[in-house]
């Protein structure tokens, strides 16, 4: 009994295995691009942006669940340091993922802001 039970579970890992790298290899299989329409092509550009913007800003605006109630949240200082960073050299990503850190820490574990 326990060498079915051994081998239907390496046989659930094969065909999961097998699922997952069809599903993500799916795209290289065509011998061409796939043909999109317009709108969708000009949506799916803005795909990556929205994917992180809906990852971050609950993590900016929320605590436990509830919106901020003070404004004096080093997160939002951090916020605004990595957007002004971000506006004065235009496209530099690394820079300002490194000044947004970088004013979090400071405000938090320099000033003990929460």
């Amino acid at each position: 009994m326990h060498a079915a039970h051994g081998m239907y579970a390496w046989l659930a890992v094969l065909a999961l295995v097998l699922v997952t790298v069809l599903t993500r290899s799916f795209f290289l299989l065509p011998n061409r691009d796939p043909r999109l329409p317009g709108w969708l092509r000009q949506g799916l550009r803005h795909a990556p942006v929205a994917a992180l913007l809906a990852m971050v800003v609950p993590e900016v605006l929320l605590s436990n669940g509830h919106l901020l109630a003070d404004w004096r949240d080093a997160r939002l200082f951090a916020v605004a340091a990595a957007l002004l960073y971000y506006l004065a050299r235009r496209g530099d990503v690394t820079g300002t993922i490194l000044v947004g850190t970088a004013t979090l820490m400071v405000l938090r574990l320099g000033f003990g802001w929460p």
